[in-house]
Order: structure tokens, then sequence, then C-alpha cells
């Protein structure tokens, strides 16, 4: 069993104020539970959502400038 290491990571207050509300509206138990709730949720999103396609590669200049023509 690994034992819990408590870690002190610094925010800014905004970023303090905006976790306690995420904590309060998640009913969670701890800002950890919140951060990793955070992390769960970012990691379902398909990153085809933001517009990576990893099988295109970068517009080069001649693109580019086709498509300025239009």
């Amino acid at each position: 069993m690994v034992a819990k290491v408590p870690t002190t990571v610094q925010v800014a207050e905004k970023t303090l104020q905006q976790l306690n509300k995420l904590k309060e509206e998640m009913r969670a138990r701890s800002h950890d539970e919140v951060i990793k709730t955070l992390i769960s949720e970012r990691e379902k999103i398909p990153r085809s959502m933001f517009g990576a396609n990893r099988k295109l590669r970068p517009f080069s200049n001649e693109d580019e400038a086709e498509f300025h023509e239009l």
C-alpha cells in the first residue's frame, strides 16, 4: 500500500476561489477530488474535437495562397 503524502500546490487567489466554488458545486470532499474529476473529464475528450488530426500535414505557403485567392 502506498502512503498518501500531502503536497502543497501554489495557485493564484482567483484560482483558489474557483476551485472552492467547484468543490462546493460538485459536493467534493477535497480539492484533490475536484482536480481528479476535472482531469478525468478532460481525458475523455478526443483530441479530434479540438481540430487536431495527426495525419494532416501543416499548410504550405502554396496552400495558404490558394485559400486567400478564394
